[in-house]
């Protein structure tokens, strides 16, 4: 195999947005393929490494079926032989699924099941097709770094698939991203912070508009001991742990940080520990809901 061929796999649920992905690298460079049956992974790598591609991004889903099994075998073979590998999970709520199935009015890849040989194909409920869909990727999702597609549009989806293939290879990277507890957790968060208890910037009227990037505001949160404690013992946590995160050979640690309205304390705790932490590990900032606007 390649050692220097930058394989990037893209999996996950249908309708969370592996073709604004695969999009994304594209433009990125890669070299794109789309439901490639896990089978084929070896002869295609190969056929890369012939044509000298540095740069292969593959999409593999639920269309796969059964074979999906084989996916997660092959992808710690290449990684064994020295290729670089970057697996990517796409997943949203179902609710987040059945909404957009239902504006789209796109049938679901798994909604026709097979009775066998003498029955009628059946059709299942969008629902019933969703979390089988959810057990057929299982492994891969388990192995894989995750990107929660539920609450941002495709601008965003590609400005953080951009943002981690260009973050170094074989170094844990930390995603520190802010939200809004009214709007949901996060579902690739690896760590929750809630800081909804702290004081709220909201409340004041000459702050209400700004954010927690914004220079009064940080300066008012700074006033108060409360945020330092808070920030104190998130950092202190981060810092017990992270060696032994990295030694565990983890990509990508996201920490999510929850107040209220994902705008003023989440925000400035999320800025303060993105810049800490960037003094020794590599990180990234992720605002769901300013990156929203």
């Amino acid at each position: 195999m390649n050692p220097s061929m930058d394989l990037v796999l893209i999996t996950g649920m249908s309708g969370s947005g592996k073709s604004v992905a695969l999009a994304a690298l594209e433009d990125a460079g890669y070299y794109c393929v789309d439901n490639l049956p896990p089978e084929l992974l070896d002869d295609f790598i190969r056929l890369q490494k012939e044509n000298q591609a540095p740069l292969v991004a593959v999409a593999i889903d639920a269309r796969s079926g059964t074979s999906l099994s084989k996916a997660p075998i092959r992808l710690a073979a290449l990684r064994q032989e020295g290729m670089a590998v970057r697996s990517l999970f796409l997943d949203a709520t179902t609710e987040a699924l059945v909404r957009r199935y239902s504006e789209t009015r796109r049938r679901h890849p798994l909604s026709r099941q097979h009775g066998g040989v003498d029955a009628p194909e059946q059709e299942r409920a969008l629902i019933q097709a969703i979390e089988l869909e959810r057990e057929l990727l299982a492994e891969l999702r388990e192995g894989a770094d995750l990107i929660d597609t539920s609450l941002i549009r495709p601008a965003q989806l590609r400005t953080y698939i951009k943002a981690l293939i260009e973050a170094p290879q074989r170094t844990l990277t930390l995603v520190f991203q802010s939200f809004a507890f009214k709007r949901g957790v996060p579902l690739d968060a690896d760590y929750v912070f809630d800081v909804r208890m702290l004081p709220n910037p909201h409340y004041v009227a000459a702050l209400r508009p700004l954010t927690g990037r914004d220079q009064p505001v940080i300066d008012w949160l700074r006033q108060h001991d409360a945020v330092a404690r808070m920030f104190g013992d998130i950092e202190q946590f981060l810092q017990h742990w992270m060696d032994a995160l990295a030694d565990d050979h983890r990509s990508y640690v996201t920490v999510a940080i929850g107040c209220t309205g994902g705008q003023h304390r989440s925000v400035f705790l999320v800025e303060q520990l993105a810049r800490t932490f960037g003094e020794r590990w590599v990180t990234l900032r992720r605002h769901r809901e300013m990156d929203a606007e």
